[in-house]
């Protein structure tokens, strides 16, 4: 009998992993639902990988879609709309798509019985494990439109910070690749009709114009090697990037370089503040809720700093105490975990820490992107200048001889 290996969500939302013996994937599947764990990933022992579901095989809901859904499921239920119903008219009124078809997936696992939280954790690509968990918080509470309506805002508020992010690099990004198009257009096709010019004229060219003329030669006579070496950069960054340790040195780099440090720490904690509260908030357990928001932190460095922090809480630490690192956590935000752990206000005051980082995040972007723009037009001045510069020297010269 075959033996296939899983990763899969319970139905409280918690992460499982092991090994099943079935006859067939489809048996297996049916086998880990019957004990209630829904697989993100399942493949036979021997390696094979034909049984994959997931994140690779279905495309992503996106961002504002699933915070709309959110919103109305939340109303539907705070309308006293049961679930199985809500799910459907959500489904009935949803256009044919990728989350039409999630939807039907989730309204079948609730027709078979399962809860809202043990249906949603079927879709690891789309609701992520701190998503399941505080549906099931709710459910188990007895509040879930309450939170479904908090999601519904979290989302929308993630949102706006992606877009805002994206508005402020279209600018740059079109005066990158506008200025790069302009200058391999004159290094391509410009210079090496003027290059003819001066190749008949024996005089001796300035250095400028000489490394003009070699650039030139190397992006017309050596693109593939150029390319094939870039190609090689690429295939050799994601082989070594999917090593933890590469990974963690990537991201402690990041954390300090001048500009992009402070601003990858700001929304790093603005991201941990705000779901850790949210979490919190929910009703999920604080050793729980630090565990999957460690999870959702994207940076190594302060990955593992959270996970030392939920070892800590675990031997009886407080919260405040193991966010001691100040490299990575800022005073003001221990010192607030410290007044909400001594008031009872601890999820009130991660809401209010996380909303003033992402301020200081949104601020802190504005002003980056106002001085890169000066500096993206002098550069793109710059470089076309010593091009100009370059080609004018030698004509400079041909008309001293000349006279």
């Amino acid at each position: 009998m075959p033996t296939f290996r899983y990763s899969a969500f319970r139905g409280d939302g918690s992460a499982a992993s092991g090994s099943v013996e079935a006859d067939s994937l489809q048996d297996a599947r049916q086998l880990l639902k019957r004990e209630g764990l829904y697989p993100k990933e399942l493949t036979e022992a021997n390696g094979s990988t034909g049984g994959r579901v997931g994140v690779f095989r279905r495309k992503r809901v996106s961002l504002p879609d699933l915070a709309l859904m959110t919103r109305r499921l939340s109303t539907l239920l705070g309308s006293s709309v049961p679930v199985f119903e809500a799910i459907t008219t959500l489904h009935q009124q949803e256009a044919p798509g990728e989350l039409k078809e999630i939807l039907y997936r989730v309204r079948t696992r609730l027709a078979e019985g399962s809860n809202l939280a043990r249906a949603l954790a079927g879709e690891p690509a789309v609701f992520s494990e701190s998503y399941v968990s505080m549906v099931a918080a709710g459910e188990a509470s007895g509040a879930l439109e309450v939170i479904l309506d908090r999601l519904a805002d979290f989302l929308e508020d993630q949102e706006a910070v992606r877009s805002r992010i994206i508005s402020s690099l279209a600018y740059p990004a079109l005066m990158v690749l506008v200025g790069s198009g302009i200058m391999l257009f004159l290094l391509a096709f410009v210079i090496p009709k003027i290059v003819v010019i001066f190749e008949q004229n024996k005089a001796a060219l300035p250095l400028i114009t000489v490394l003009l003329i070699k650039t030139s030669t190397l992006l017309r006579t050596g693109w593939p090697v150029l390319l094939a070496a870039g190609a090689a950069a690429v295939y050799g960054y994601r082989k070594l990037i999917r090593r933890e340790t590469v990974r963690f040195r990537r991201d402690t780099w990041l954390l300090r370089l001048p500009l992009i440090g402070p601003l990858t720490s700001k929304l790093v904690l603005s991201r941990f503040a705000r779901i850790l509260g949210l979490l919190m908030a929910s009703g999920v357990p604080v050793i729980r809720a630090l565990e999957i928001t460690g999870e959702v932190v994207v940076n190594r460095r302060y990955r593992t700093a959270l996970a030392g922090a939920r070892l800590e809480l675990a031997e009886g630490g407080s919260l405040s105490s193991s966010l001691r690192d100040p490299e990575l956590f800022p005073p003001m935000l221990v010192h607030m975990v410290a007044v909400g752990e001594r008031g009872g206000t601890l999820e009130e005051m991660l809401a209010k820490a996380g909303a003033a980082f992402e301020k200081e995040f949104v601020t802190a972007v504005t002003r980056f992107m106002a001085l890169l723009e000066p500096m993206l037009v002098l550069a793109m001045g710059v470089a076309v200048g010593t091009v100009v510069v370059a080609v004018l020297l030698p004509i400079f010269q041909l008309n001293q001889l000349v006279r």
